[in-house]
């Protein structure tokens, strides 16, 4: 229409330009004029629009307090008109200027976008369902890698106990390709990222990864408190490596690793025994303490989970490598690849604290315990000063330097260290302990724990589960003999020697007093001599006769 407004305002507007408007738009000439006139007098091109009920904020802020729910807002609604109208008017009726259900549904559908209705009922993390990120340009190897830490959701067993294992390894986001990868059979910490990394910037053409590896331009990670340690950061930066930290909660702005674990979950956890997202016949959740398959082994799992890597860099193909294998993609690329210094790596996992110890006659003192090295003869007694250097979270050995130099000395081991059957047993009574405050809680608990009627008017429920005065006697009665019991003393006094012709084992009978000679003062001697057997007639330990 602005052009028909110009072509008139300058006197140049024929029917012949009405015309050939009309049949580009599809309508009849009429229509056109019709068009024209609108736009002359109310100063509109577009068609007018119909006066329909639209979400203001006040009606997405009651929409939001009732968690998306329509038909709450359109009850609100009607119940603050009614009131109105019972004010003004002194009637219950009318509720003017409030739509129907259905032209508040509609308003919703037409006003709200997916994102925003399901931000109504699931939050920001519902609205990012629908939100489009944007992919990162096409780079070259090592042009970054992304780590992340992996929960699996299969139980293995360590030491006779199922336990859940987390992998944490980096991806290089160019070809897809696994560098390294580090398993602990807990929640990891920075000794599992160093223990990852290093094997990442060395190239082991004989390991799991092949050539794969060197030195990275950039390594982007989460918030992590283990990845945002100063070990790590000092770490990469020998090596002027940066570590960029992506934004909290944003997943999808390191994409690359993300989408790895969820490959691992699909293509490898899912088919593992054990595995605890398996979907089941029944709504309740799975009860894992009746699933009679054989749980792996810790190394076995971690065998199937190396296999499984050199599977995904040498034979696994991508859509996004225009069907290669993150290892031909590698080797595709003509970037030269930076290796790490040996030097530097060997000792890339390492962490100090700085301090200068002395080497005494009982070895090097760190944390309020001694460790010795076979190189320590010699030097114990020259006042040599030295440095400590440990793996983090590994205190049963730390690498020694010289404090002058900076030379490495060696390693040292604790001094004192429990034997692998100590630490067994040592475990197996902390576990005890464990089950037995479990157990007191639990019980504590039960007694605690009331039950009552329920009640369908706004009064004082009633507590069921009423006992008689002769159940509570007996109850205490027993719970009284069990406090004694818990405070007797089993070996202070030593039960009485069985009599002689009892067959005792050797082991009981150390564990037992001598029994003195019985003798009774009621009858003669003689008679004693010339009665019963030997033994006849005496009372063993239990007071009975035997």
């Amino acid at each position: 229409m602005s052009r028909l407004l110009m072509l008139e305002a300058q006197g140049e507007l024929r029917t012949e330009h009405a015309r050939l408007v009309a049949s580009g738009a599809g309508v009849s000439l009429r229509t056109v004029w019709r068009w024209l006139a609108a736009a002359r007098e109310e100063g509109r091109t577009q068609a007018r629009e119909r006066e329909r009920f639209t979400i203001t904020p006040e009606v997405h802020a009651r929409l939001a307090r009732w968690c998306g729910n329509a038909a709450a807002v359109h009850r609100e609604l009607l119940a603050e008109a009614s009131a109105v109208a019972v004010t003004t008017l002194g009637t219950g009726r009318g509720a003017a200027g409030v739509p129907s259900l259905a032209t508040l549904h509609r308003a919703v559908r037409r006003d709200l976008n997916p994102g925003q209705r399901a931000a109504l009922s699931g939050g920001e993390r519902a609205r990012r369902r629908s939100d489009v990120h944007l992919r990162r340009p096409p780079t070259w190897r090592n042009a970054c890698w992304e780590g992340d830490h992996k929960h699996v959701p299969v139980e293995v067993d360590l030491d006779g106990e199922l336990v859940f294992p987390w992998v944490t390894w980096f991806i290089d986001c160019a070809t897809n390709a696994i560098t390294g990868a580090a398993v602990t059979p807990h929640q990891p910490s920075r000794d599992a990222i160093l223990a990852a990394l290093r094997i990442a910037l060395s190239r082991d053409g004989d390991g799991p990864y092949g050539p794969i590896g060197g030195l990275p331009a950039l390594v982007r990670i989460d918030r992590g408190q283990d990845f945002l340690s100063r070990t790590v950061f000092s770490a990469l930066a020998t090596f002027a490596v940066p570590v960029y930290p992506v934004e909290a909660y944003q997943p999808h702005l390191k994409g690359t690793v993300e989408n790895l674990n969820r490959c691992a979950q699909h293509m490898l956890f899912a088919s593992l025994p054990r595995y605890t997202h398996q979907p089941t016949d029944t709504p309740r959740p799975r009860d894992r303490s009746k699933d009679t398959s054989r749980a792996l082994a810790f190394t076995a799992f971690v065998e199937i989970l190396l296999d499984w890597v050199t599977w995904w860099n040498t034979e696994h193909t991508s859509q996004a490598l225009d069907g290669r294998t993150p290892l031909a993609a590698w080797q595709d690329d003509p970037t030269p690849v930076q290796d790490a210094d040996p030097a530097l790596l060997w000792a890339f996992t390492l962490e100090g604290d700085g301090r200068i110890r002395a080497l005494t006659t009982s070895g090097v003192r760190w944390r309020s315990r001694y460790y010795v090295g076979d190189w320590m003869t010699g030097l114990a007694g020259a006042g040599l000063r030295v440095r400590v250097r440990h793996v983090p979270h590994h205190d049963h050995e730390i690498e020694v330097f010289d404090a002058a130099t900076d030379a490495y000395l060696g390693p040292a081991y604790l001094s004192d260290a429990a034997t692998p059957e100590q630490r067994a047993a040592l475990r197996r009574t902390r576990d005890a302990e464990k089950r037995r405050l479990s157990r007191a809680l639990t019980a504590a608990s039960r007694r605690r724990r009331e039950r009552y009627a329920a009640v369908t008017r706004a009064e004082e429920p009633r507590r069921l589960g009423s006992v008689t005065e002769v159940q509570a006697g007996l109850e205490l009665a027993e719970a009284d003999r069990g406090d004694l019991a818990e405070l007797a003393l089993p070996d202070l006094i030593p039960p009485a020697a069985p009599p002689s012709h009892w067959r005792t084992p050797a082991s009981l009978a150390a564990r037992t007093r001598p029994l003195p000679p019985p003798t009774r003062h009621d009858e003669p001697a003689g008679e004693r001599e010339a009665g019963a057997l030997p033994g006849e007639g005496d009372q063993g330990p239990g007071g009975g006769v035997r």
